[in-house]
């Protein structure tokens, strides 16, 4: 079976409260590859429920995501948009994959650790085992590339180790079936703090929703989150070393540099010895412009749940024609008849 040269593969989780950290460092980075890569993106609905989803919020959400997919610029004819449960090689491939794995390696996940905090008992298998889920949702489709934040990084290589190991198990050292996925980590704000507290990433979790500006905020609503956006009472520093120990401010600066295409030495040099009073107001009025198309699309198309099935399931029926091969030459290497 042919390899492919250049496929990249990635999702979002269908979990509510799309939030700015999502859109700059996930989606508006999976526009820009549609141009240089053949690109399955996938609404995670099988990752969400690691922890419980209500039903009906879940099913919401999976169009959420589908549209701000859309919205955001991919484009579902050229490239696949679909949901993780149509496709049944990811549930399959993971129990195989599960035996390939090892515990060792899944007791390192620091990711695991951070989500089920002291309870650990109390956390699902699922949430545990959810890095093997990851590998296969990359290896079903051989993908090559996958775009990922720091926080993920991990996973990524837990799910090359995987590819080694079995490739290694069933056909001999040297030989690949499973290509070993490399990293795409791609400009400025690649990781969007909180704005309550810039040492955490902005989640969809976090208790209080001014910790985030979410895709459906309006220009009021994103002001009034900026205005009131944890920082020091010191003025912008002069240059970008000046931010190292400033993590709320580095976080505001970085986020305004994403958004106006800049790095964050350029926008030092317009802002600079001023104040947040200057400054949090410009990065608003930033933040409204660029996200009002996207907010306007997403509810168009929200509006129009039917559309977002037939899209989901036209690409799911894609993602099936791309995985099938791959997964009969699985079950005949591992010698399932």
């Amino acid at each position: 079976m042919e390899a492919p040269a250049n496929r990249v593969f990635s999702g979002v989780q269908p979990t509510g409260n799309l939030h700015l950290g999502n859109y700059l460092g996930a989606i508006r980075h999976f526009v820009n590859l549609q141009d240089t890569h053949e690109c399955v993106y996938c609404v995670v609905d099988m990752h969400a429920i690691t922890v419980w989803q209500d039903p009906a919020e879940l099913a919401a959400n999976t169009r959420e995501v589908a549209a701000a997919y859309i919205a955001a610029g991919i484009d579902a004819e050229k490239h696949i948009i679909f949901n993780q449960s149509k496709v049944s090689a990811h549930a399959e491939l993971t129990w195989i994959l599960n035996c390939v794995a090892r515990i060792g390696w899944l007791n390192r996940m620091t990711q695991f650790k951070e989500k089920a905090g002291k309870h650990r008992e109390n956390a699902s298998v699922g949430l545990y085992t959810y890095p093997v889920l990851m590998a296969a949702d990359i290896l079903a489709y051989r993908a090559t590339h996958v775009p990922v934040g720091d926080d993920q990084k991990q996973h990524l290589e837990l799910a090359r180790d995987i590819a080694q190991k079995f490739n290694n198990d069933f056909l001999g050292e040297g030989e690949v079936f499973f290509p070993q996925p490399e990293p795409l980590i791609m400009g400025p704000a690649t990781r969007v703090m909180s704005l309550r507290d810039g040492s955490k990433k902005m989640s969809k979790s976090d208790a209080s929703d001014m910790a985030r500006i979410t895709l459906t905020d309006t220009a009021d609503d994103i002001a009034k989150k900026i205005k009131k956006a944890k920082t020091d009472p010191e003025p912008l520093p002069e240059n970008v070393e000046g931010l190292k120990e400033r993590p709320e401010a580095d976080n505001l600066v970085g986020i305004y540099a994403a958004l106006a295409g800049m790095d964050k030495a350029a926008v030092i040099a317009e802002f600079g010895g001023k104040g947040f009073g200057t400054f949090k107001p410009a990065l608003a009025e930033l933040a409204a412009e660029k996200l009002a198309p996207l907010t306007g699309e997403m509810a168009r198309l929200k509006a129009d749940p039917a559309y977002l099935d037939s899209v989901l399931e036209k690409g799911a029926e894609r993602a099936r024609a791309m995985t099938e091969p791959v997964m009969a030459q699985v079950r005949r290497i591992v010698g399932f008849i």
